[in-house]
């Protein structure tokens, strides 16, 4: 009878075992094809936005929310996919990737959300501000990627990503910030 009670006890221990095995494999095949996901995502990303990401350096998230919004076009007032401005993109976009509230309008997330920053200084998420009006005030916004490259909601083309570099921006520069 002990000699049964043994053998039972050694067929039970033996299912778990290959249970425990069973599981781990499975969860082997899910990590692996996370990561394998995670990479593709990046060099997707990478491609999109003309800049070399990194899972590890870079901020993926917010260059996955901004990619959401490529190509969304451009509506005064607007705060959503099917038409936004530039301030309503900036403060979608810190509300999904940062869960901060920013101010409506690009002048007030300057003076009231943003340490002003030298355009030397810029790091990924920091805010530029340009003066496209008559006026010297800023009245147009985006987020900085890197690389010298930023998205924002052109008022002619959508949203999209341009570079500092362009002439136009360079003209209309005002001033970076960074988000308190």
């Amino acid at each position: 009878m002990y000699f049964q009670i043994d053998r039972k006890m050694l067929q039970i221990v033996r299912r778990l075992f290959r249970c425990f095995i069973l599981v781990c494999m499975l969860c082997g095949c899910v990590s692996t094809q996370m990561a394998t996901s995670s990479k593709d995502e990046t060099k997707v990303l990478s491609s999109k936005f003309g800049v070399q990401l990194s899972q590890k350096k870079d901020n993926i998230a917010l260059y996955s929310e901004c990619a959401s919004w490529i190509g969304t076009p451009y509506k005064t007032g607007g705060t959503s996919r099917s038409g936004v401005d530039c301030s309503g993109f900036v403060q979608s976009v810190y509300k999904k990737v940062y869960n901060k509230k920013l101010s409506r309008e690009s002048i007030e997330m300057l003076r009231v959300d943003c340490s002003k920053i030298m355009k030397s200084r810029l790091r990924e998420g920091d805010l530029v501000f340009f003066h496209t009006g008559k006026k010297r005030k800023p009245n147009h916004v985006g987020i900085y990627l890197k690389d010298g490259k930023f998205v924002h909601a052109s008022s002619s083309r959508g949203v999209m990503v341009s570079d500092l570099s362009e002439t136009y921006f360079l003209d209309t520069w005002h001033t970076a910030g960074r988000v308190k």
